[in-house]
């Protein structure tokens, strides 16, 4: 796999707010132009697949499935997450770009099968670059939201929807979750009280085309990496919720939004300030994050 970058000096961190900057260094990328009165090609499983995966999350809290968008657009924009590295910047910043945005957009079908018409997406996100050869890993196990996401019924009130842009193995990192049918404190009080049977628990490899979908009570981590791996793992997720009940978090949005170019770095600087603890690099950002939400 060849990957590269445009790049231009490193620059300094006032320079990430003008939309110059961006259109320079990713010249491939558009922002705002091609969510703007076009037709987001869109995935829907089949009827079989989809009452596949439906039984799937019932049982087991997830579900993995492919879509012709995301194999289409993956290299492009594994290509923006490592310029991202090699600036030094967080990669979370590709949400300043409509591609990504797409990605999920191509889901709706998906999505509102399981969350509704009117479901929601949260301002909760994250790019990353887990490299191999750094002996990096992806977030350490958790619950994304916990058992408060979950119905009465025990069905999904929101969803954490993975995609990798490059492959995802256990070499590099891939997901692992330990499957809701084999956790003994999944949606009890005392799911913070993680209770792991190692047999149980499920790698889940994944390529480009592929994405994965889990409620946002499943115990889940990004493995640490091996520097025999052959390439890093790159991947990006976003939240949604159901549009019916109390936003998890604020703002919400639309599933078609077309955000401005001053919104998109609003929201990745909130993300900068959710995570800053999860991800070293995101902290050195967070006077810029704190001046952004503030303007």
């Amino acid at each position: 796999m060849t990957l590269t970058g445009t790049l231009t000096a490193e620059p300094q961190t006032q320079e990430i707010v003008h939309r110059a900057f961006w259109e320079e260094n990713f010249p491939n990328l558009a922002i705002n132009s091609r969510l703007a009165g076009a037709a987001v090609e869109q995935t829907a499983l089949s009827a079989a697949e989809l009452s596949r995966a439906g039984e799937r999350m019932r049982e087991e809290g997830y579900f993995q499935a492919k879509d012709a968008t995301l194999a289409r657009l993956a290299p492009v924009l594994a290509e923006a997450v490592i310029t991202c590295k090699r600036l030094d910047i967080p990669p979370a910043f590709i949400f300043i770009f409509d591609e990504v945005w797409e990605c999920f957009q191509a889901l709706h079908p998906v999505l509102s099968a399981f969350l509704g018409a009117d479901y929601k997406a949260l301002p909760d996100f994250w790019t990353w670059h887990v490299d191999p050869k750094a002996g990096e890993s992806g977030w350490r196990p958790h619950r994304d939201k916990g058992r408060v996401s979950l119905a009465p019924d025990g069905s999904p009130l929101s969803f954490s929807v993975w995609i990798p842009f490059t492959e995802a193995m256990p070499q590099n990192g891939c997901m692992y979750i330990l499957p809701a049918n084999r956790d003994p404190v999944y949606n009890t009080a005392e799911e913070g009280q993680w209770r792991i049977d190692i047999a149980r628990v499920r790698a889940l490899p994944a390529r480009p085309g592929e994405f994965l979908v889990w409620d946002q009570a499943l115990l889940h981590w990004g493995a640490e990496s091996s520097r025999f791996a052959p390439h890093p793992r790159i991947s990006v997720a976003m939240e949604f919720q159901r549009g019916d009940i109390r936003p998890f978090n604020q703002p919400l949005s639309e599933p078609f939004a077309n955000h401005s170019f001053e919104m998109r770095l609003k929201l990745v600087a909130k993300q900068i300030l959710q995570y800053k603890h999860m991800y070293p690099l995101a902290a050195r950002f967070e006077t810029l994050a704190q001046g952004l939400l503030a303007s």
